[in-house]
């Protein structure tokens, strides 16, 4: 298939930064078309291990092009930080191998504190967000008043734009939380200056990806976050800001959504969620600590740990409908060696009601209780399987149950966080 998307099916955290690193194998173009630096892939290379918050994880693999679309929510110091670094560790990076869009959106430092801020001022209600800026600048674009990269590129016009926007935002720092404001000549020279150094990556990148798919070339989409954290789809306002799955892409990546010829999503072996917000699965006993513990359950960009729980069959089937998925990659199954016994969340209850597929029609999924169903664990330690066949019988039987479940094959299994720690079942790019 020439293109592939590649999405996270439950509260991100997926895995999705070693499976997009191993298909970037066989990809030509690797490319993020949402999200922000509150993303972290972490992909592990030998003895060494990359966290990625914006570079698309084929930054590892020498020859792949990997883009940044216009969906993306750039915060320049951080992508800066991370081009440094990678180039620090011998990563080669350049203006032939990152492309990074004019037309992709800037979170400036105003944005930053306004979320932090935000945060503050909610207490309790508050959403539990990174505080990396990324909601409100994805608000000033849906206001029209944000700035996109190629206003860096142009210092007068930078400086009429980002005054008009630092006006506001001082405005609102000083009334609203009766903090100092910022100086504007401080941020304008930092990000004019920002602007030249990002300038050999710039590019229409929407262009370069059609015409990469009309030459024929393999183009590997990559999401951020996952479908159940989704602007629309999920479990709002305890969501992130943009659209996570392949919706994202015709806007995000400015590509057709009839040239997406596969879609996979993935999925850990039980689930997690970092933040506030509904999770029916949860375990908040001793369980779910084993799984925190066993799978080092702890945020790649925040090091806040997760929450932890059982796989919701409910949320994944739902998450992989709204999108035409082909098959799904299940991750960490190697956490759960050990365990006893195994749940899995198969319907919801509230008030005597039972859902049996997601209820998207409420307006909250707080309050929900989860009917689980038991399946036997299994002890050996499968790490070193790399074939169906080497797995134990009750592995191979939980992942079949799930395949049940969420009707739709299951088409790689991860044992490991290594790039070889995977067992093929029909994915390749």
């Amino acid at each position: 298939m020439p293109s592939l998307s590649v999405y996270g099916a439950q509260w991100g955290d997926e895995g999705k930064g070693k499976i997009i690193d191993r298909l970037a194998a066989g990809a030509d173009y690797v490319v993020r078309y949402q999200g922000g630096a509150n993303a972290g892939h972490t992909v592990v290379v030998g003895e060494e291990k990359y966290v990625l918050h914006l570079i698309p994880s084929g930054i590892l693999h020498p020859g792949k092009v990997n883009v940044v679309g216009n969906g993306v929510a750039i915060d320049p110091l951080k992508l800066l930080d991370e081009v440094s670094g990678l180039r620090e560790r011998g990563v080669a990076v350049d203006g032939t191998n990152l492309r990074l869009s004019a037309g992709a959106h800037v979170i400036f430092s105003h944005h930053r504190r306004i979320d932090q801020l935000g945060e503050r001022w909610l207490g309790d209600g508050k959403i539990g967000t990174t505080g990396r800026g990324i909601g409100p600048a994805y608000g000033d674009k849906a206001r029209r008043c944000g700035l996109r990269v190629s206003d860096l590129l142009d210092a007068e016009r930078c400086r009429d734009r980002l005054g008009a926007a630092l006006a506001e935002k001082n405005a609102f720092i000083q009334a609203v939380h009766g903090e100092e404001p910022m100086e504007l000549e401080t941020e304008l020279d930092r990000y004019i200056s920002i602007g030249s150094r990002l300038e050999e990556f710039v590019c229409d990148t929407g262009a370069l990806v059609r015409a990469a798919y009309r030459a024929g070339k393999q183009v590997l989409f990559e999401g951020a976050q996952g479908v159940m954290l989704d602007i629309d789809l999920g479990t709002y306002p305890y969501v992130t800001s943009s659209n996570t799955g392949p919706n994202g892409i015709p806007s995000g990546a400015a590509f057709p959504v009839g040239q997406v010829d596969q879609v996979v999503g993935i999925a850990k072996a039980y689930c997690t969620r970092v933040g506030e917000g509904p999770f029916p699965t949860e375990d908040h006993g001793a369980e779910g600590e084993a799984i925190r513990k066993a799978g080092n359950e702890f945020g790649a960009t925040t090091g806040r740990p997760r929450r932890c729980g059982w796989f919701d069959a409910v949320a994944v089937r739902y998450a992989t409908e709204c999108h035409g998925t082909n098959g799904l990659v299940l991750t960490n199954l190697d956490v759960l060696s050990g365990f006893e016994s195994l749940k899995v969340g198969v319907a919801y209850e509230l008030d005597g009601q039972v859902f049996d597929e997601y209820p998207a029609h409420l307006p909250s999924l707080e309050g929900l209780r989860p009917q689980l169903e038991t399946l036997p664990g299994w002890h050996e330690n499968i790490e070193q399987a790399r074939t169906w066949d080497d797995l134990p019988e009750r592995a191979r039987a939980y992942v079949e149950w799930l395949e049940e479940r969420i009707r739709i094959p299951i088409v790689m299994l991860s044992v490991g966080p290594e790039r070889d720690q995977v067992i093929p079942r029909g994915l390749s790019l």
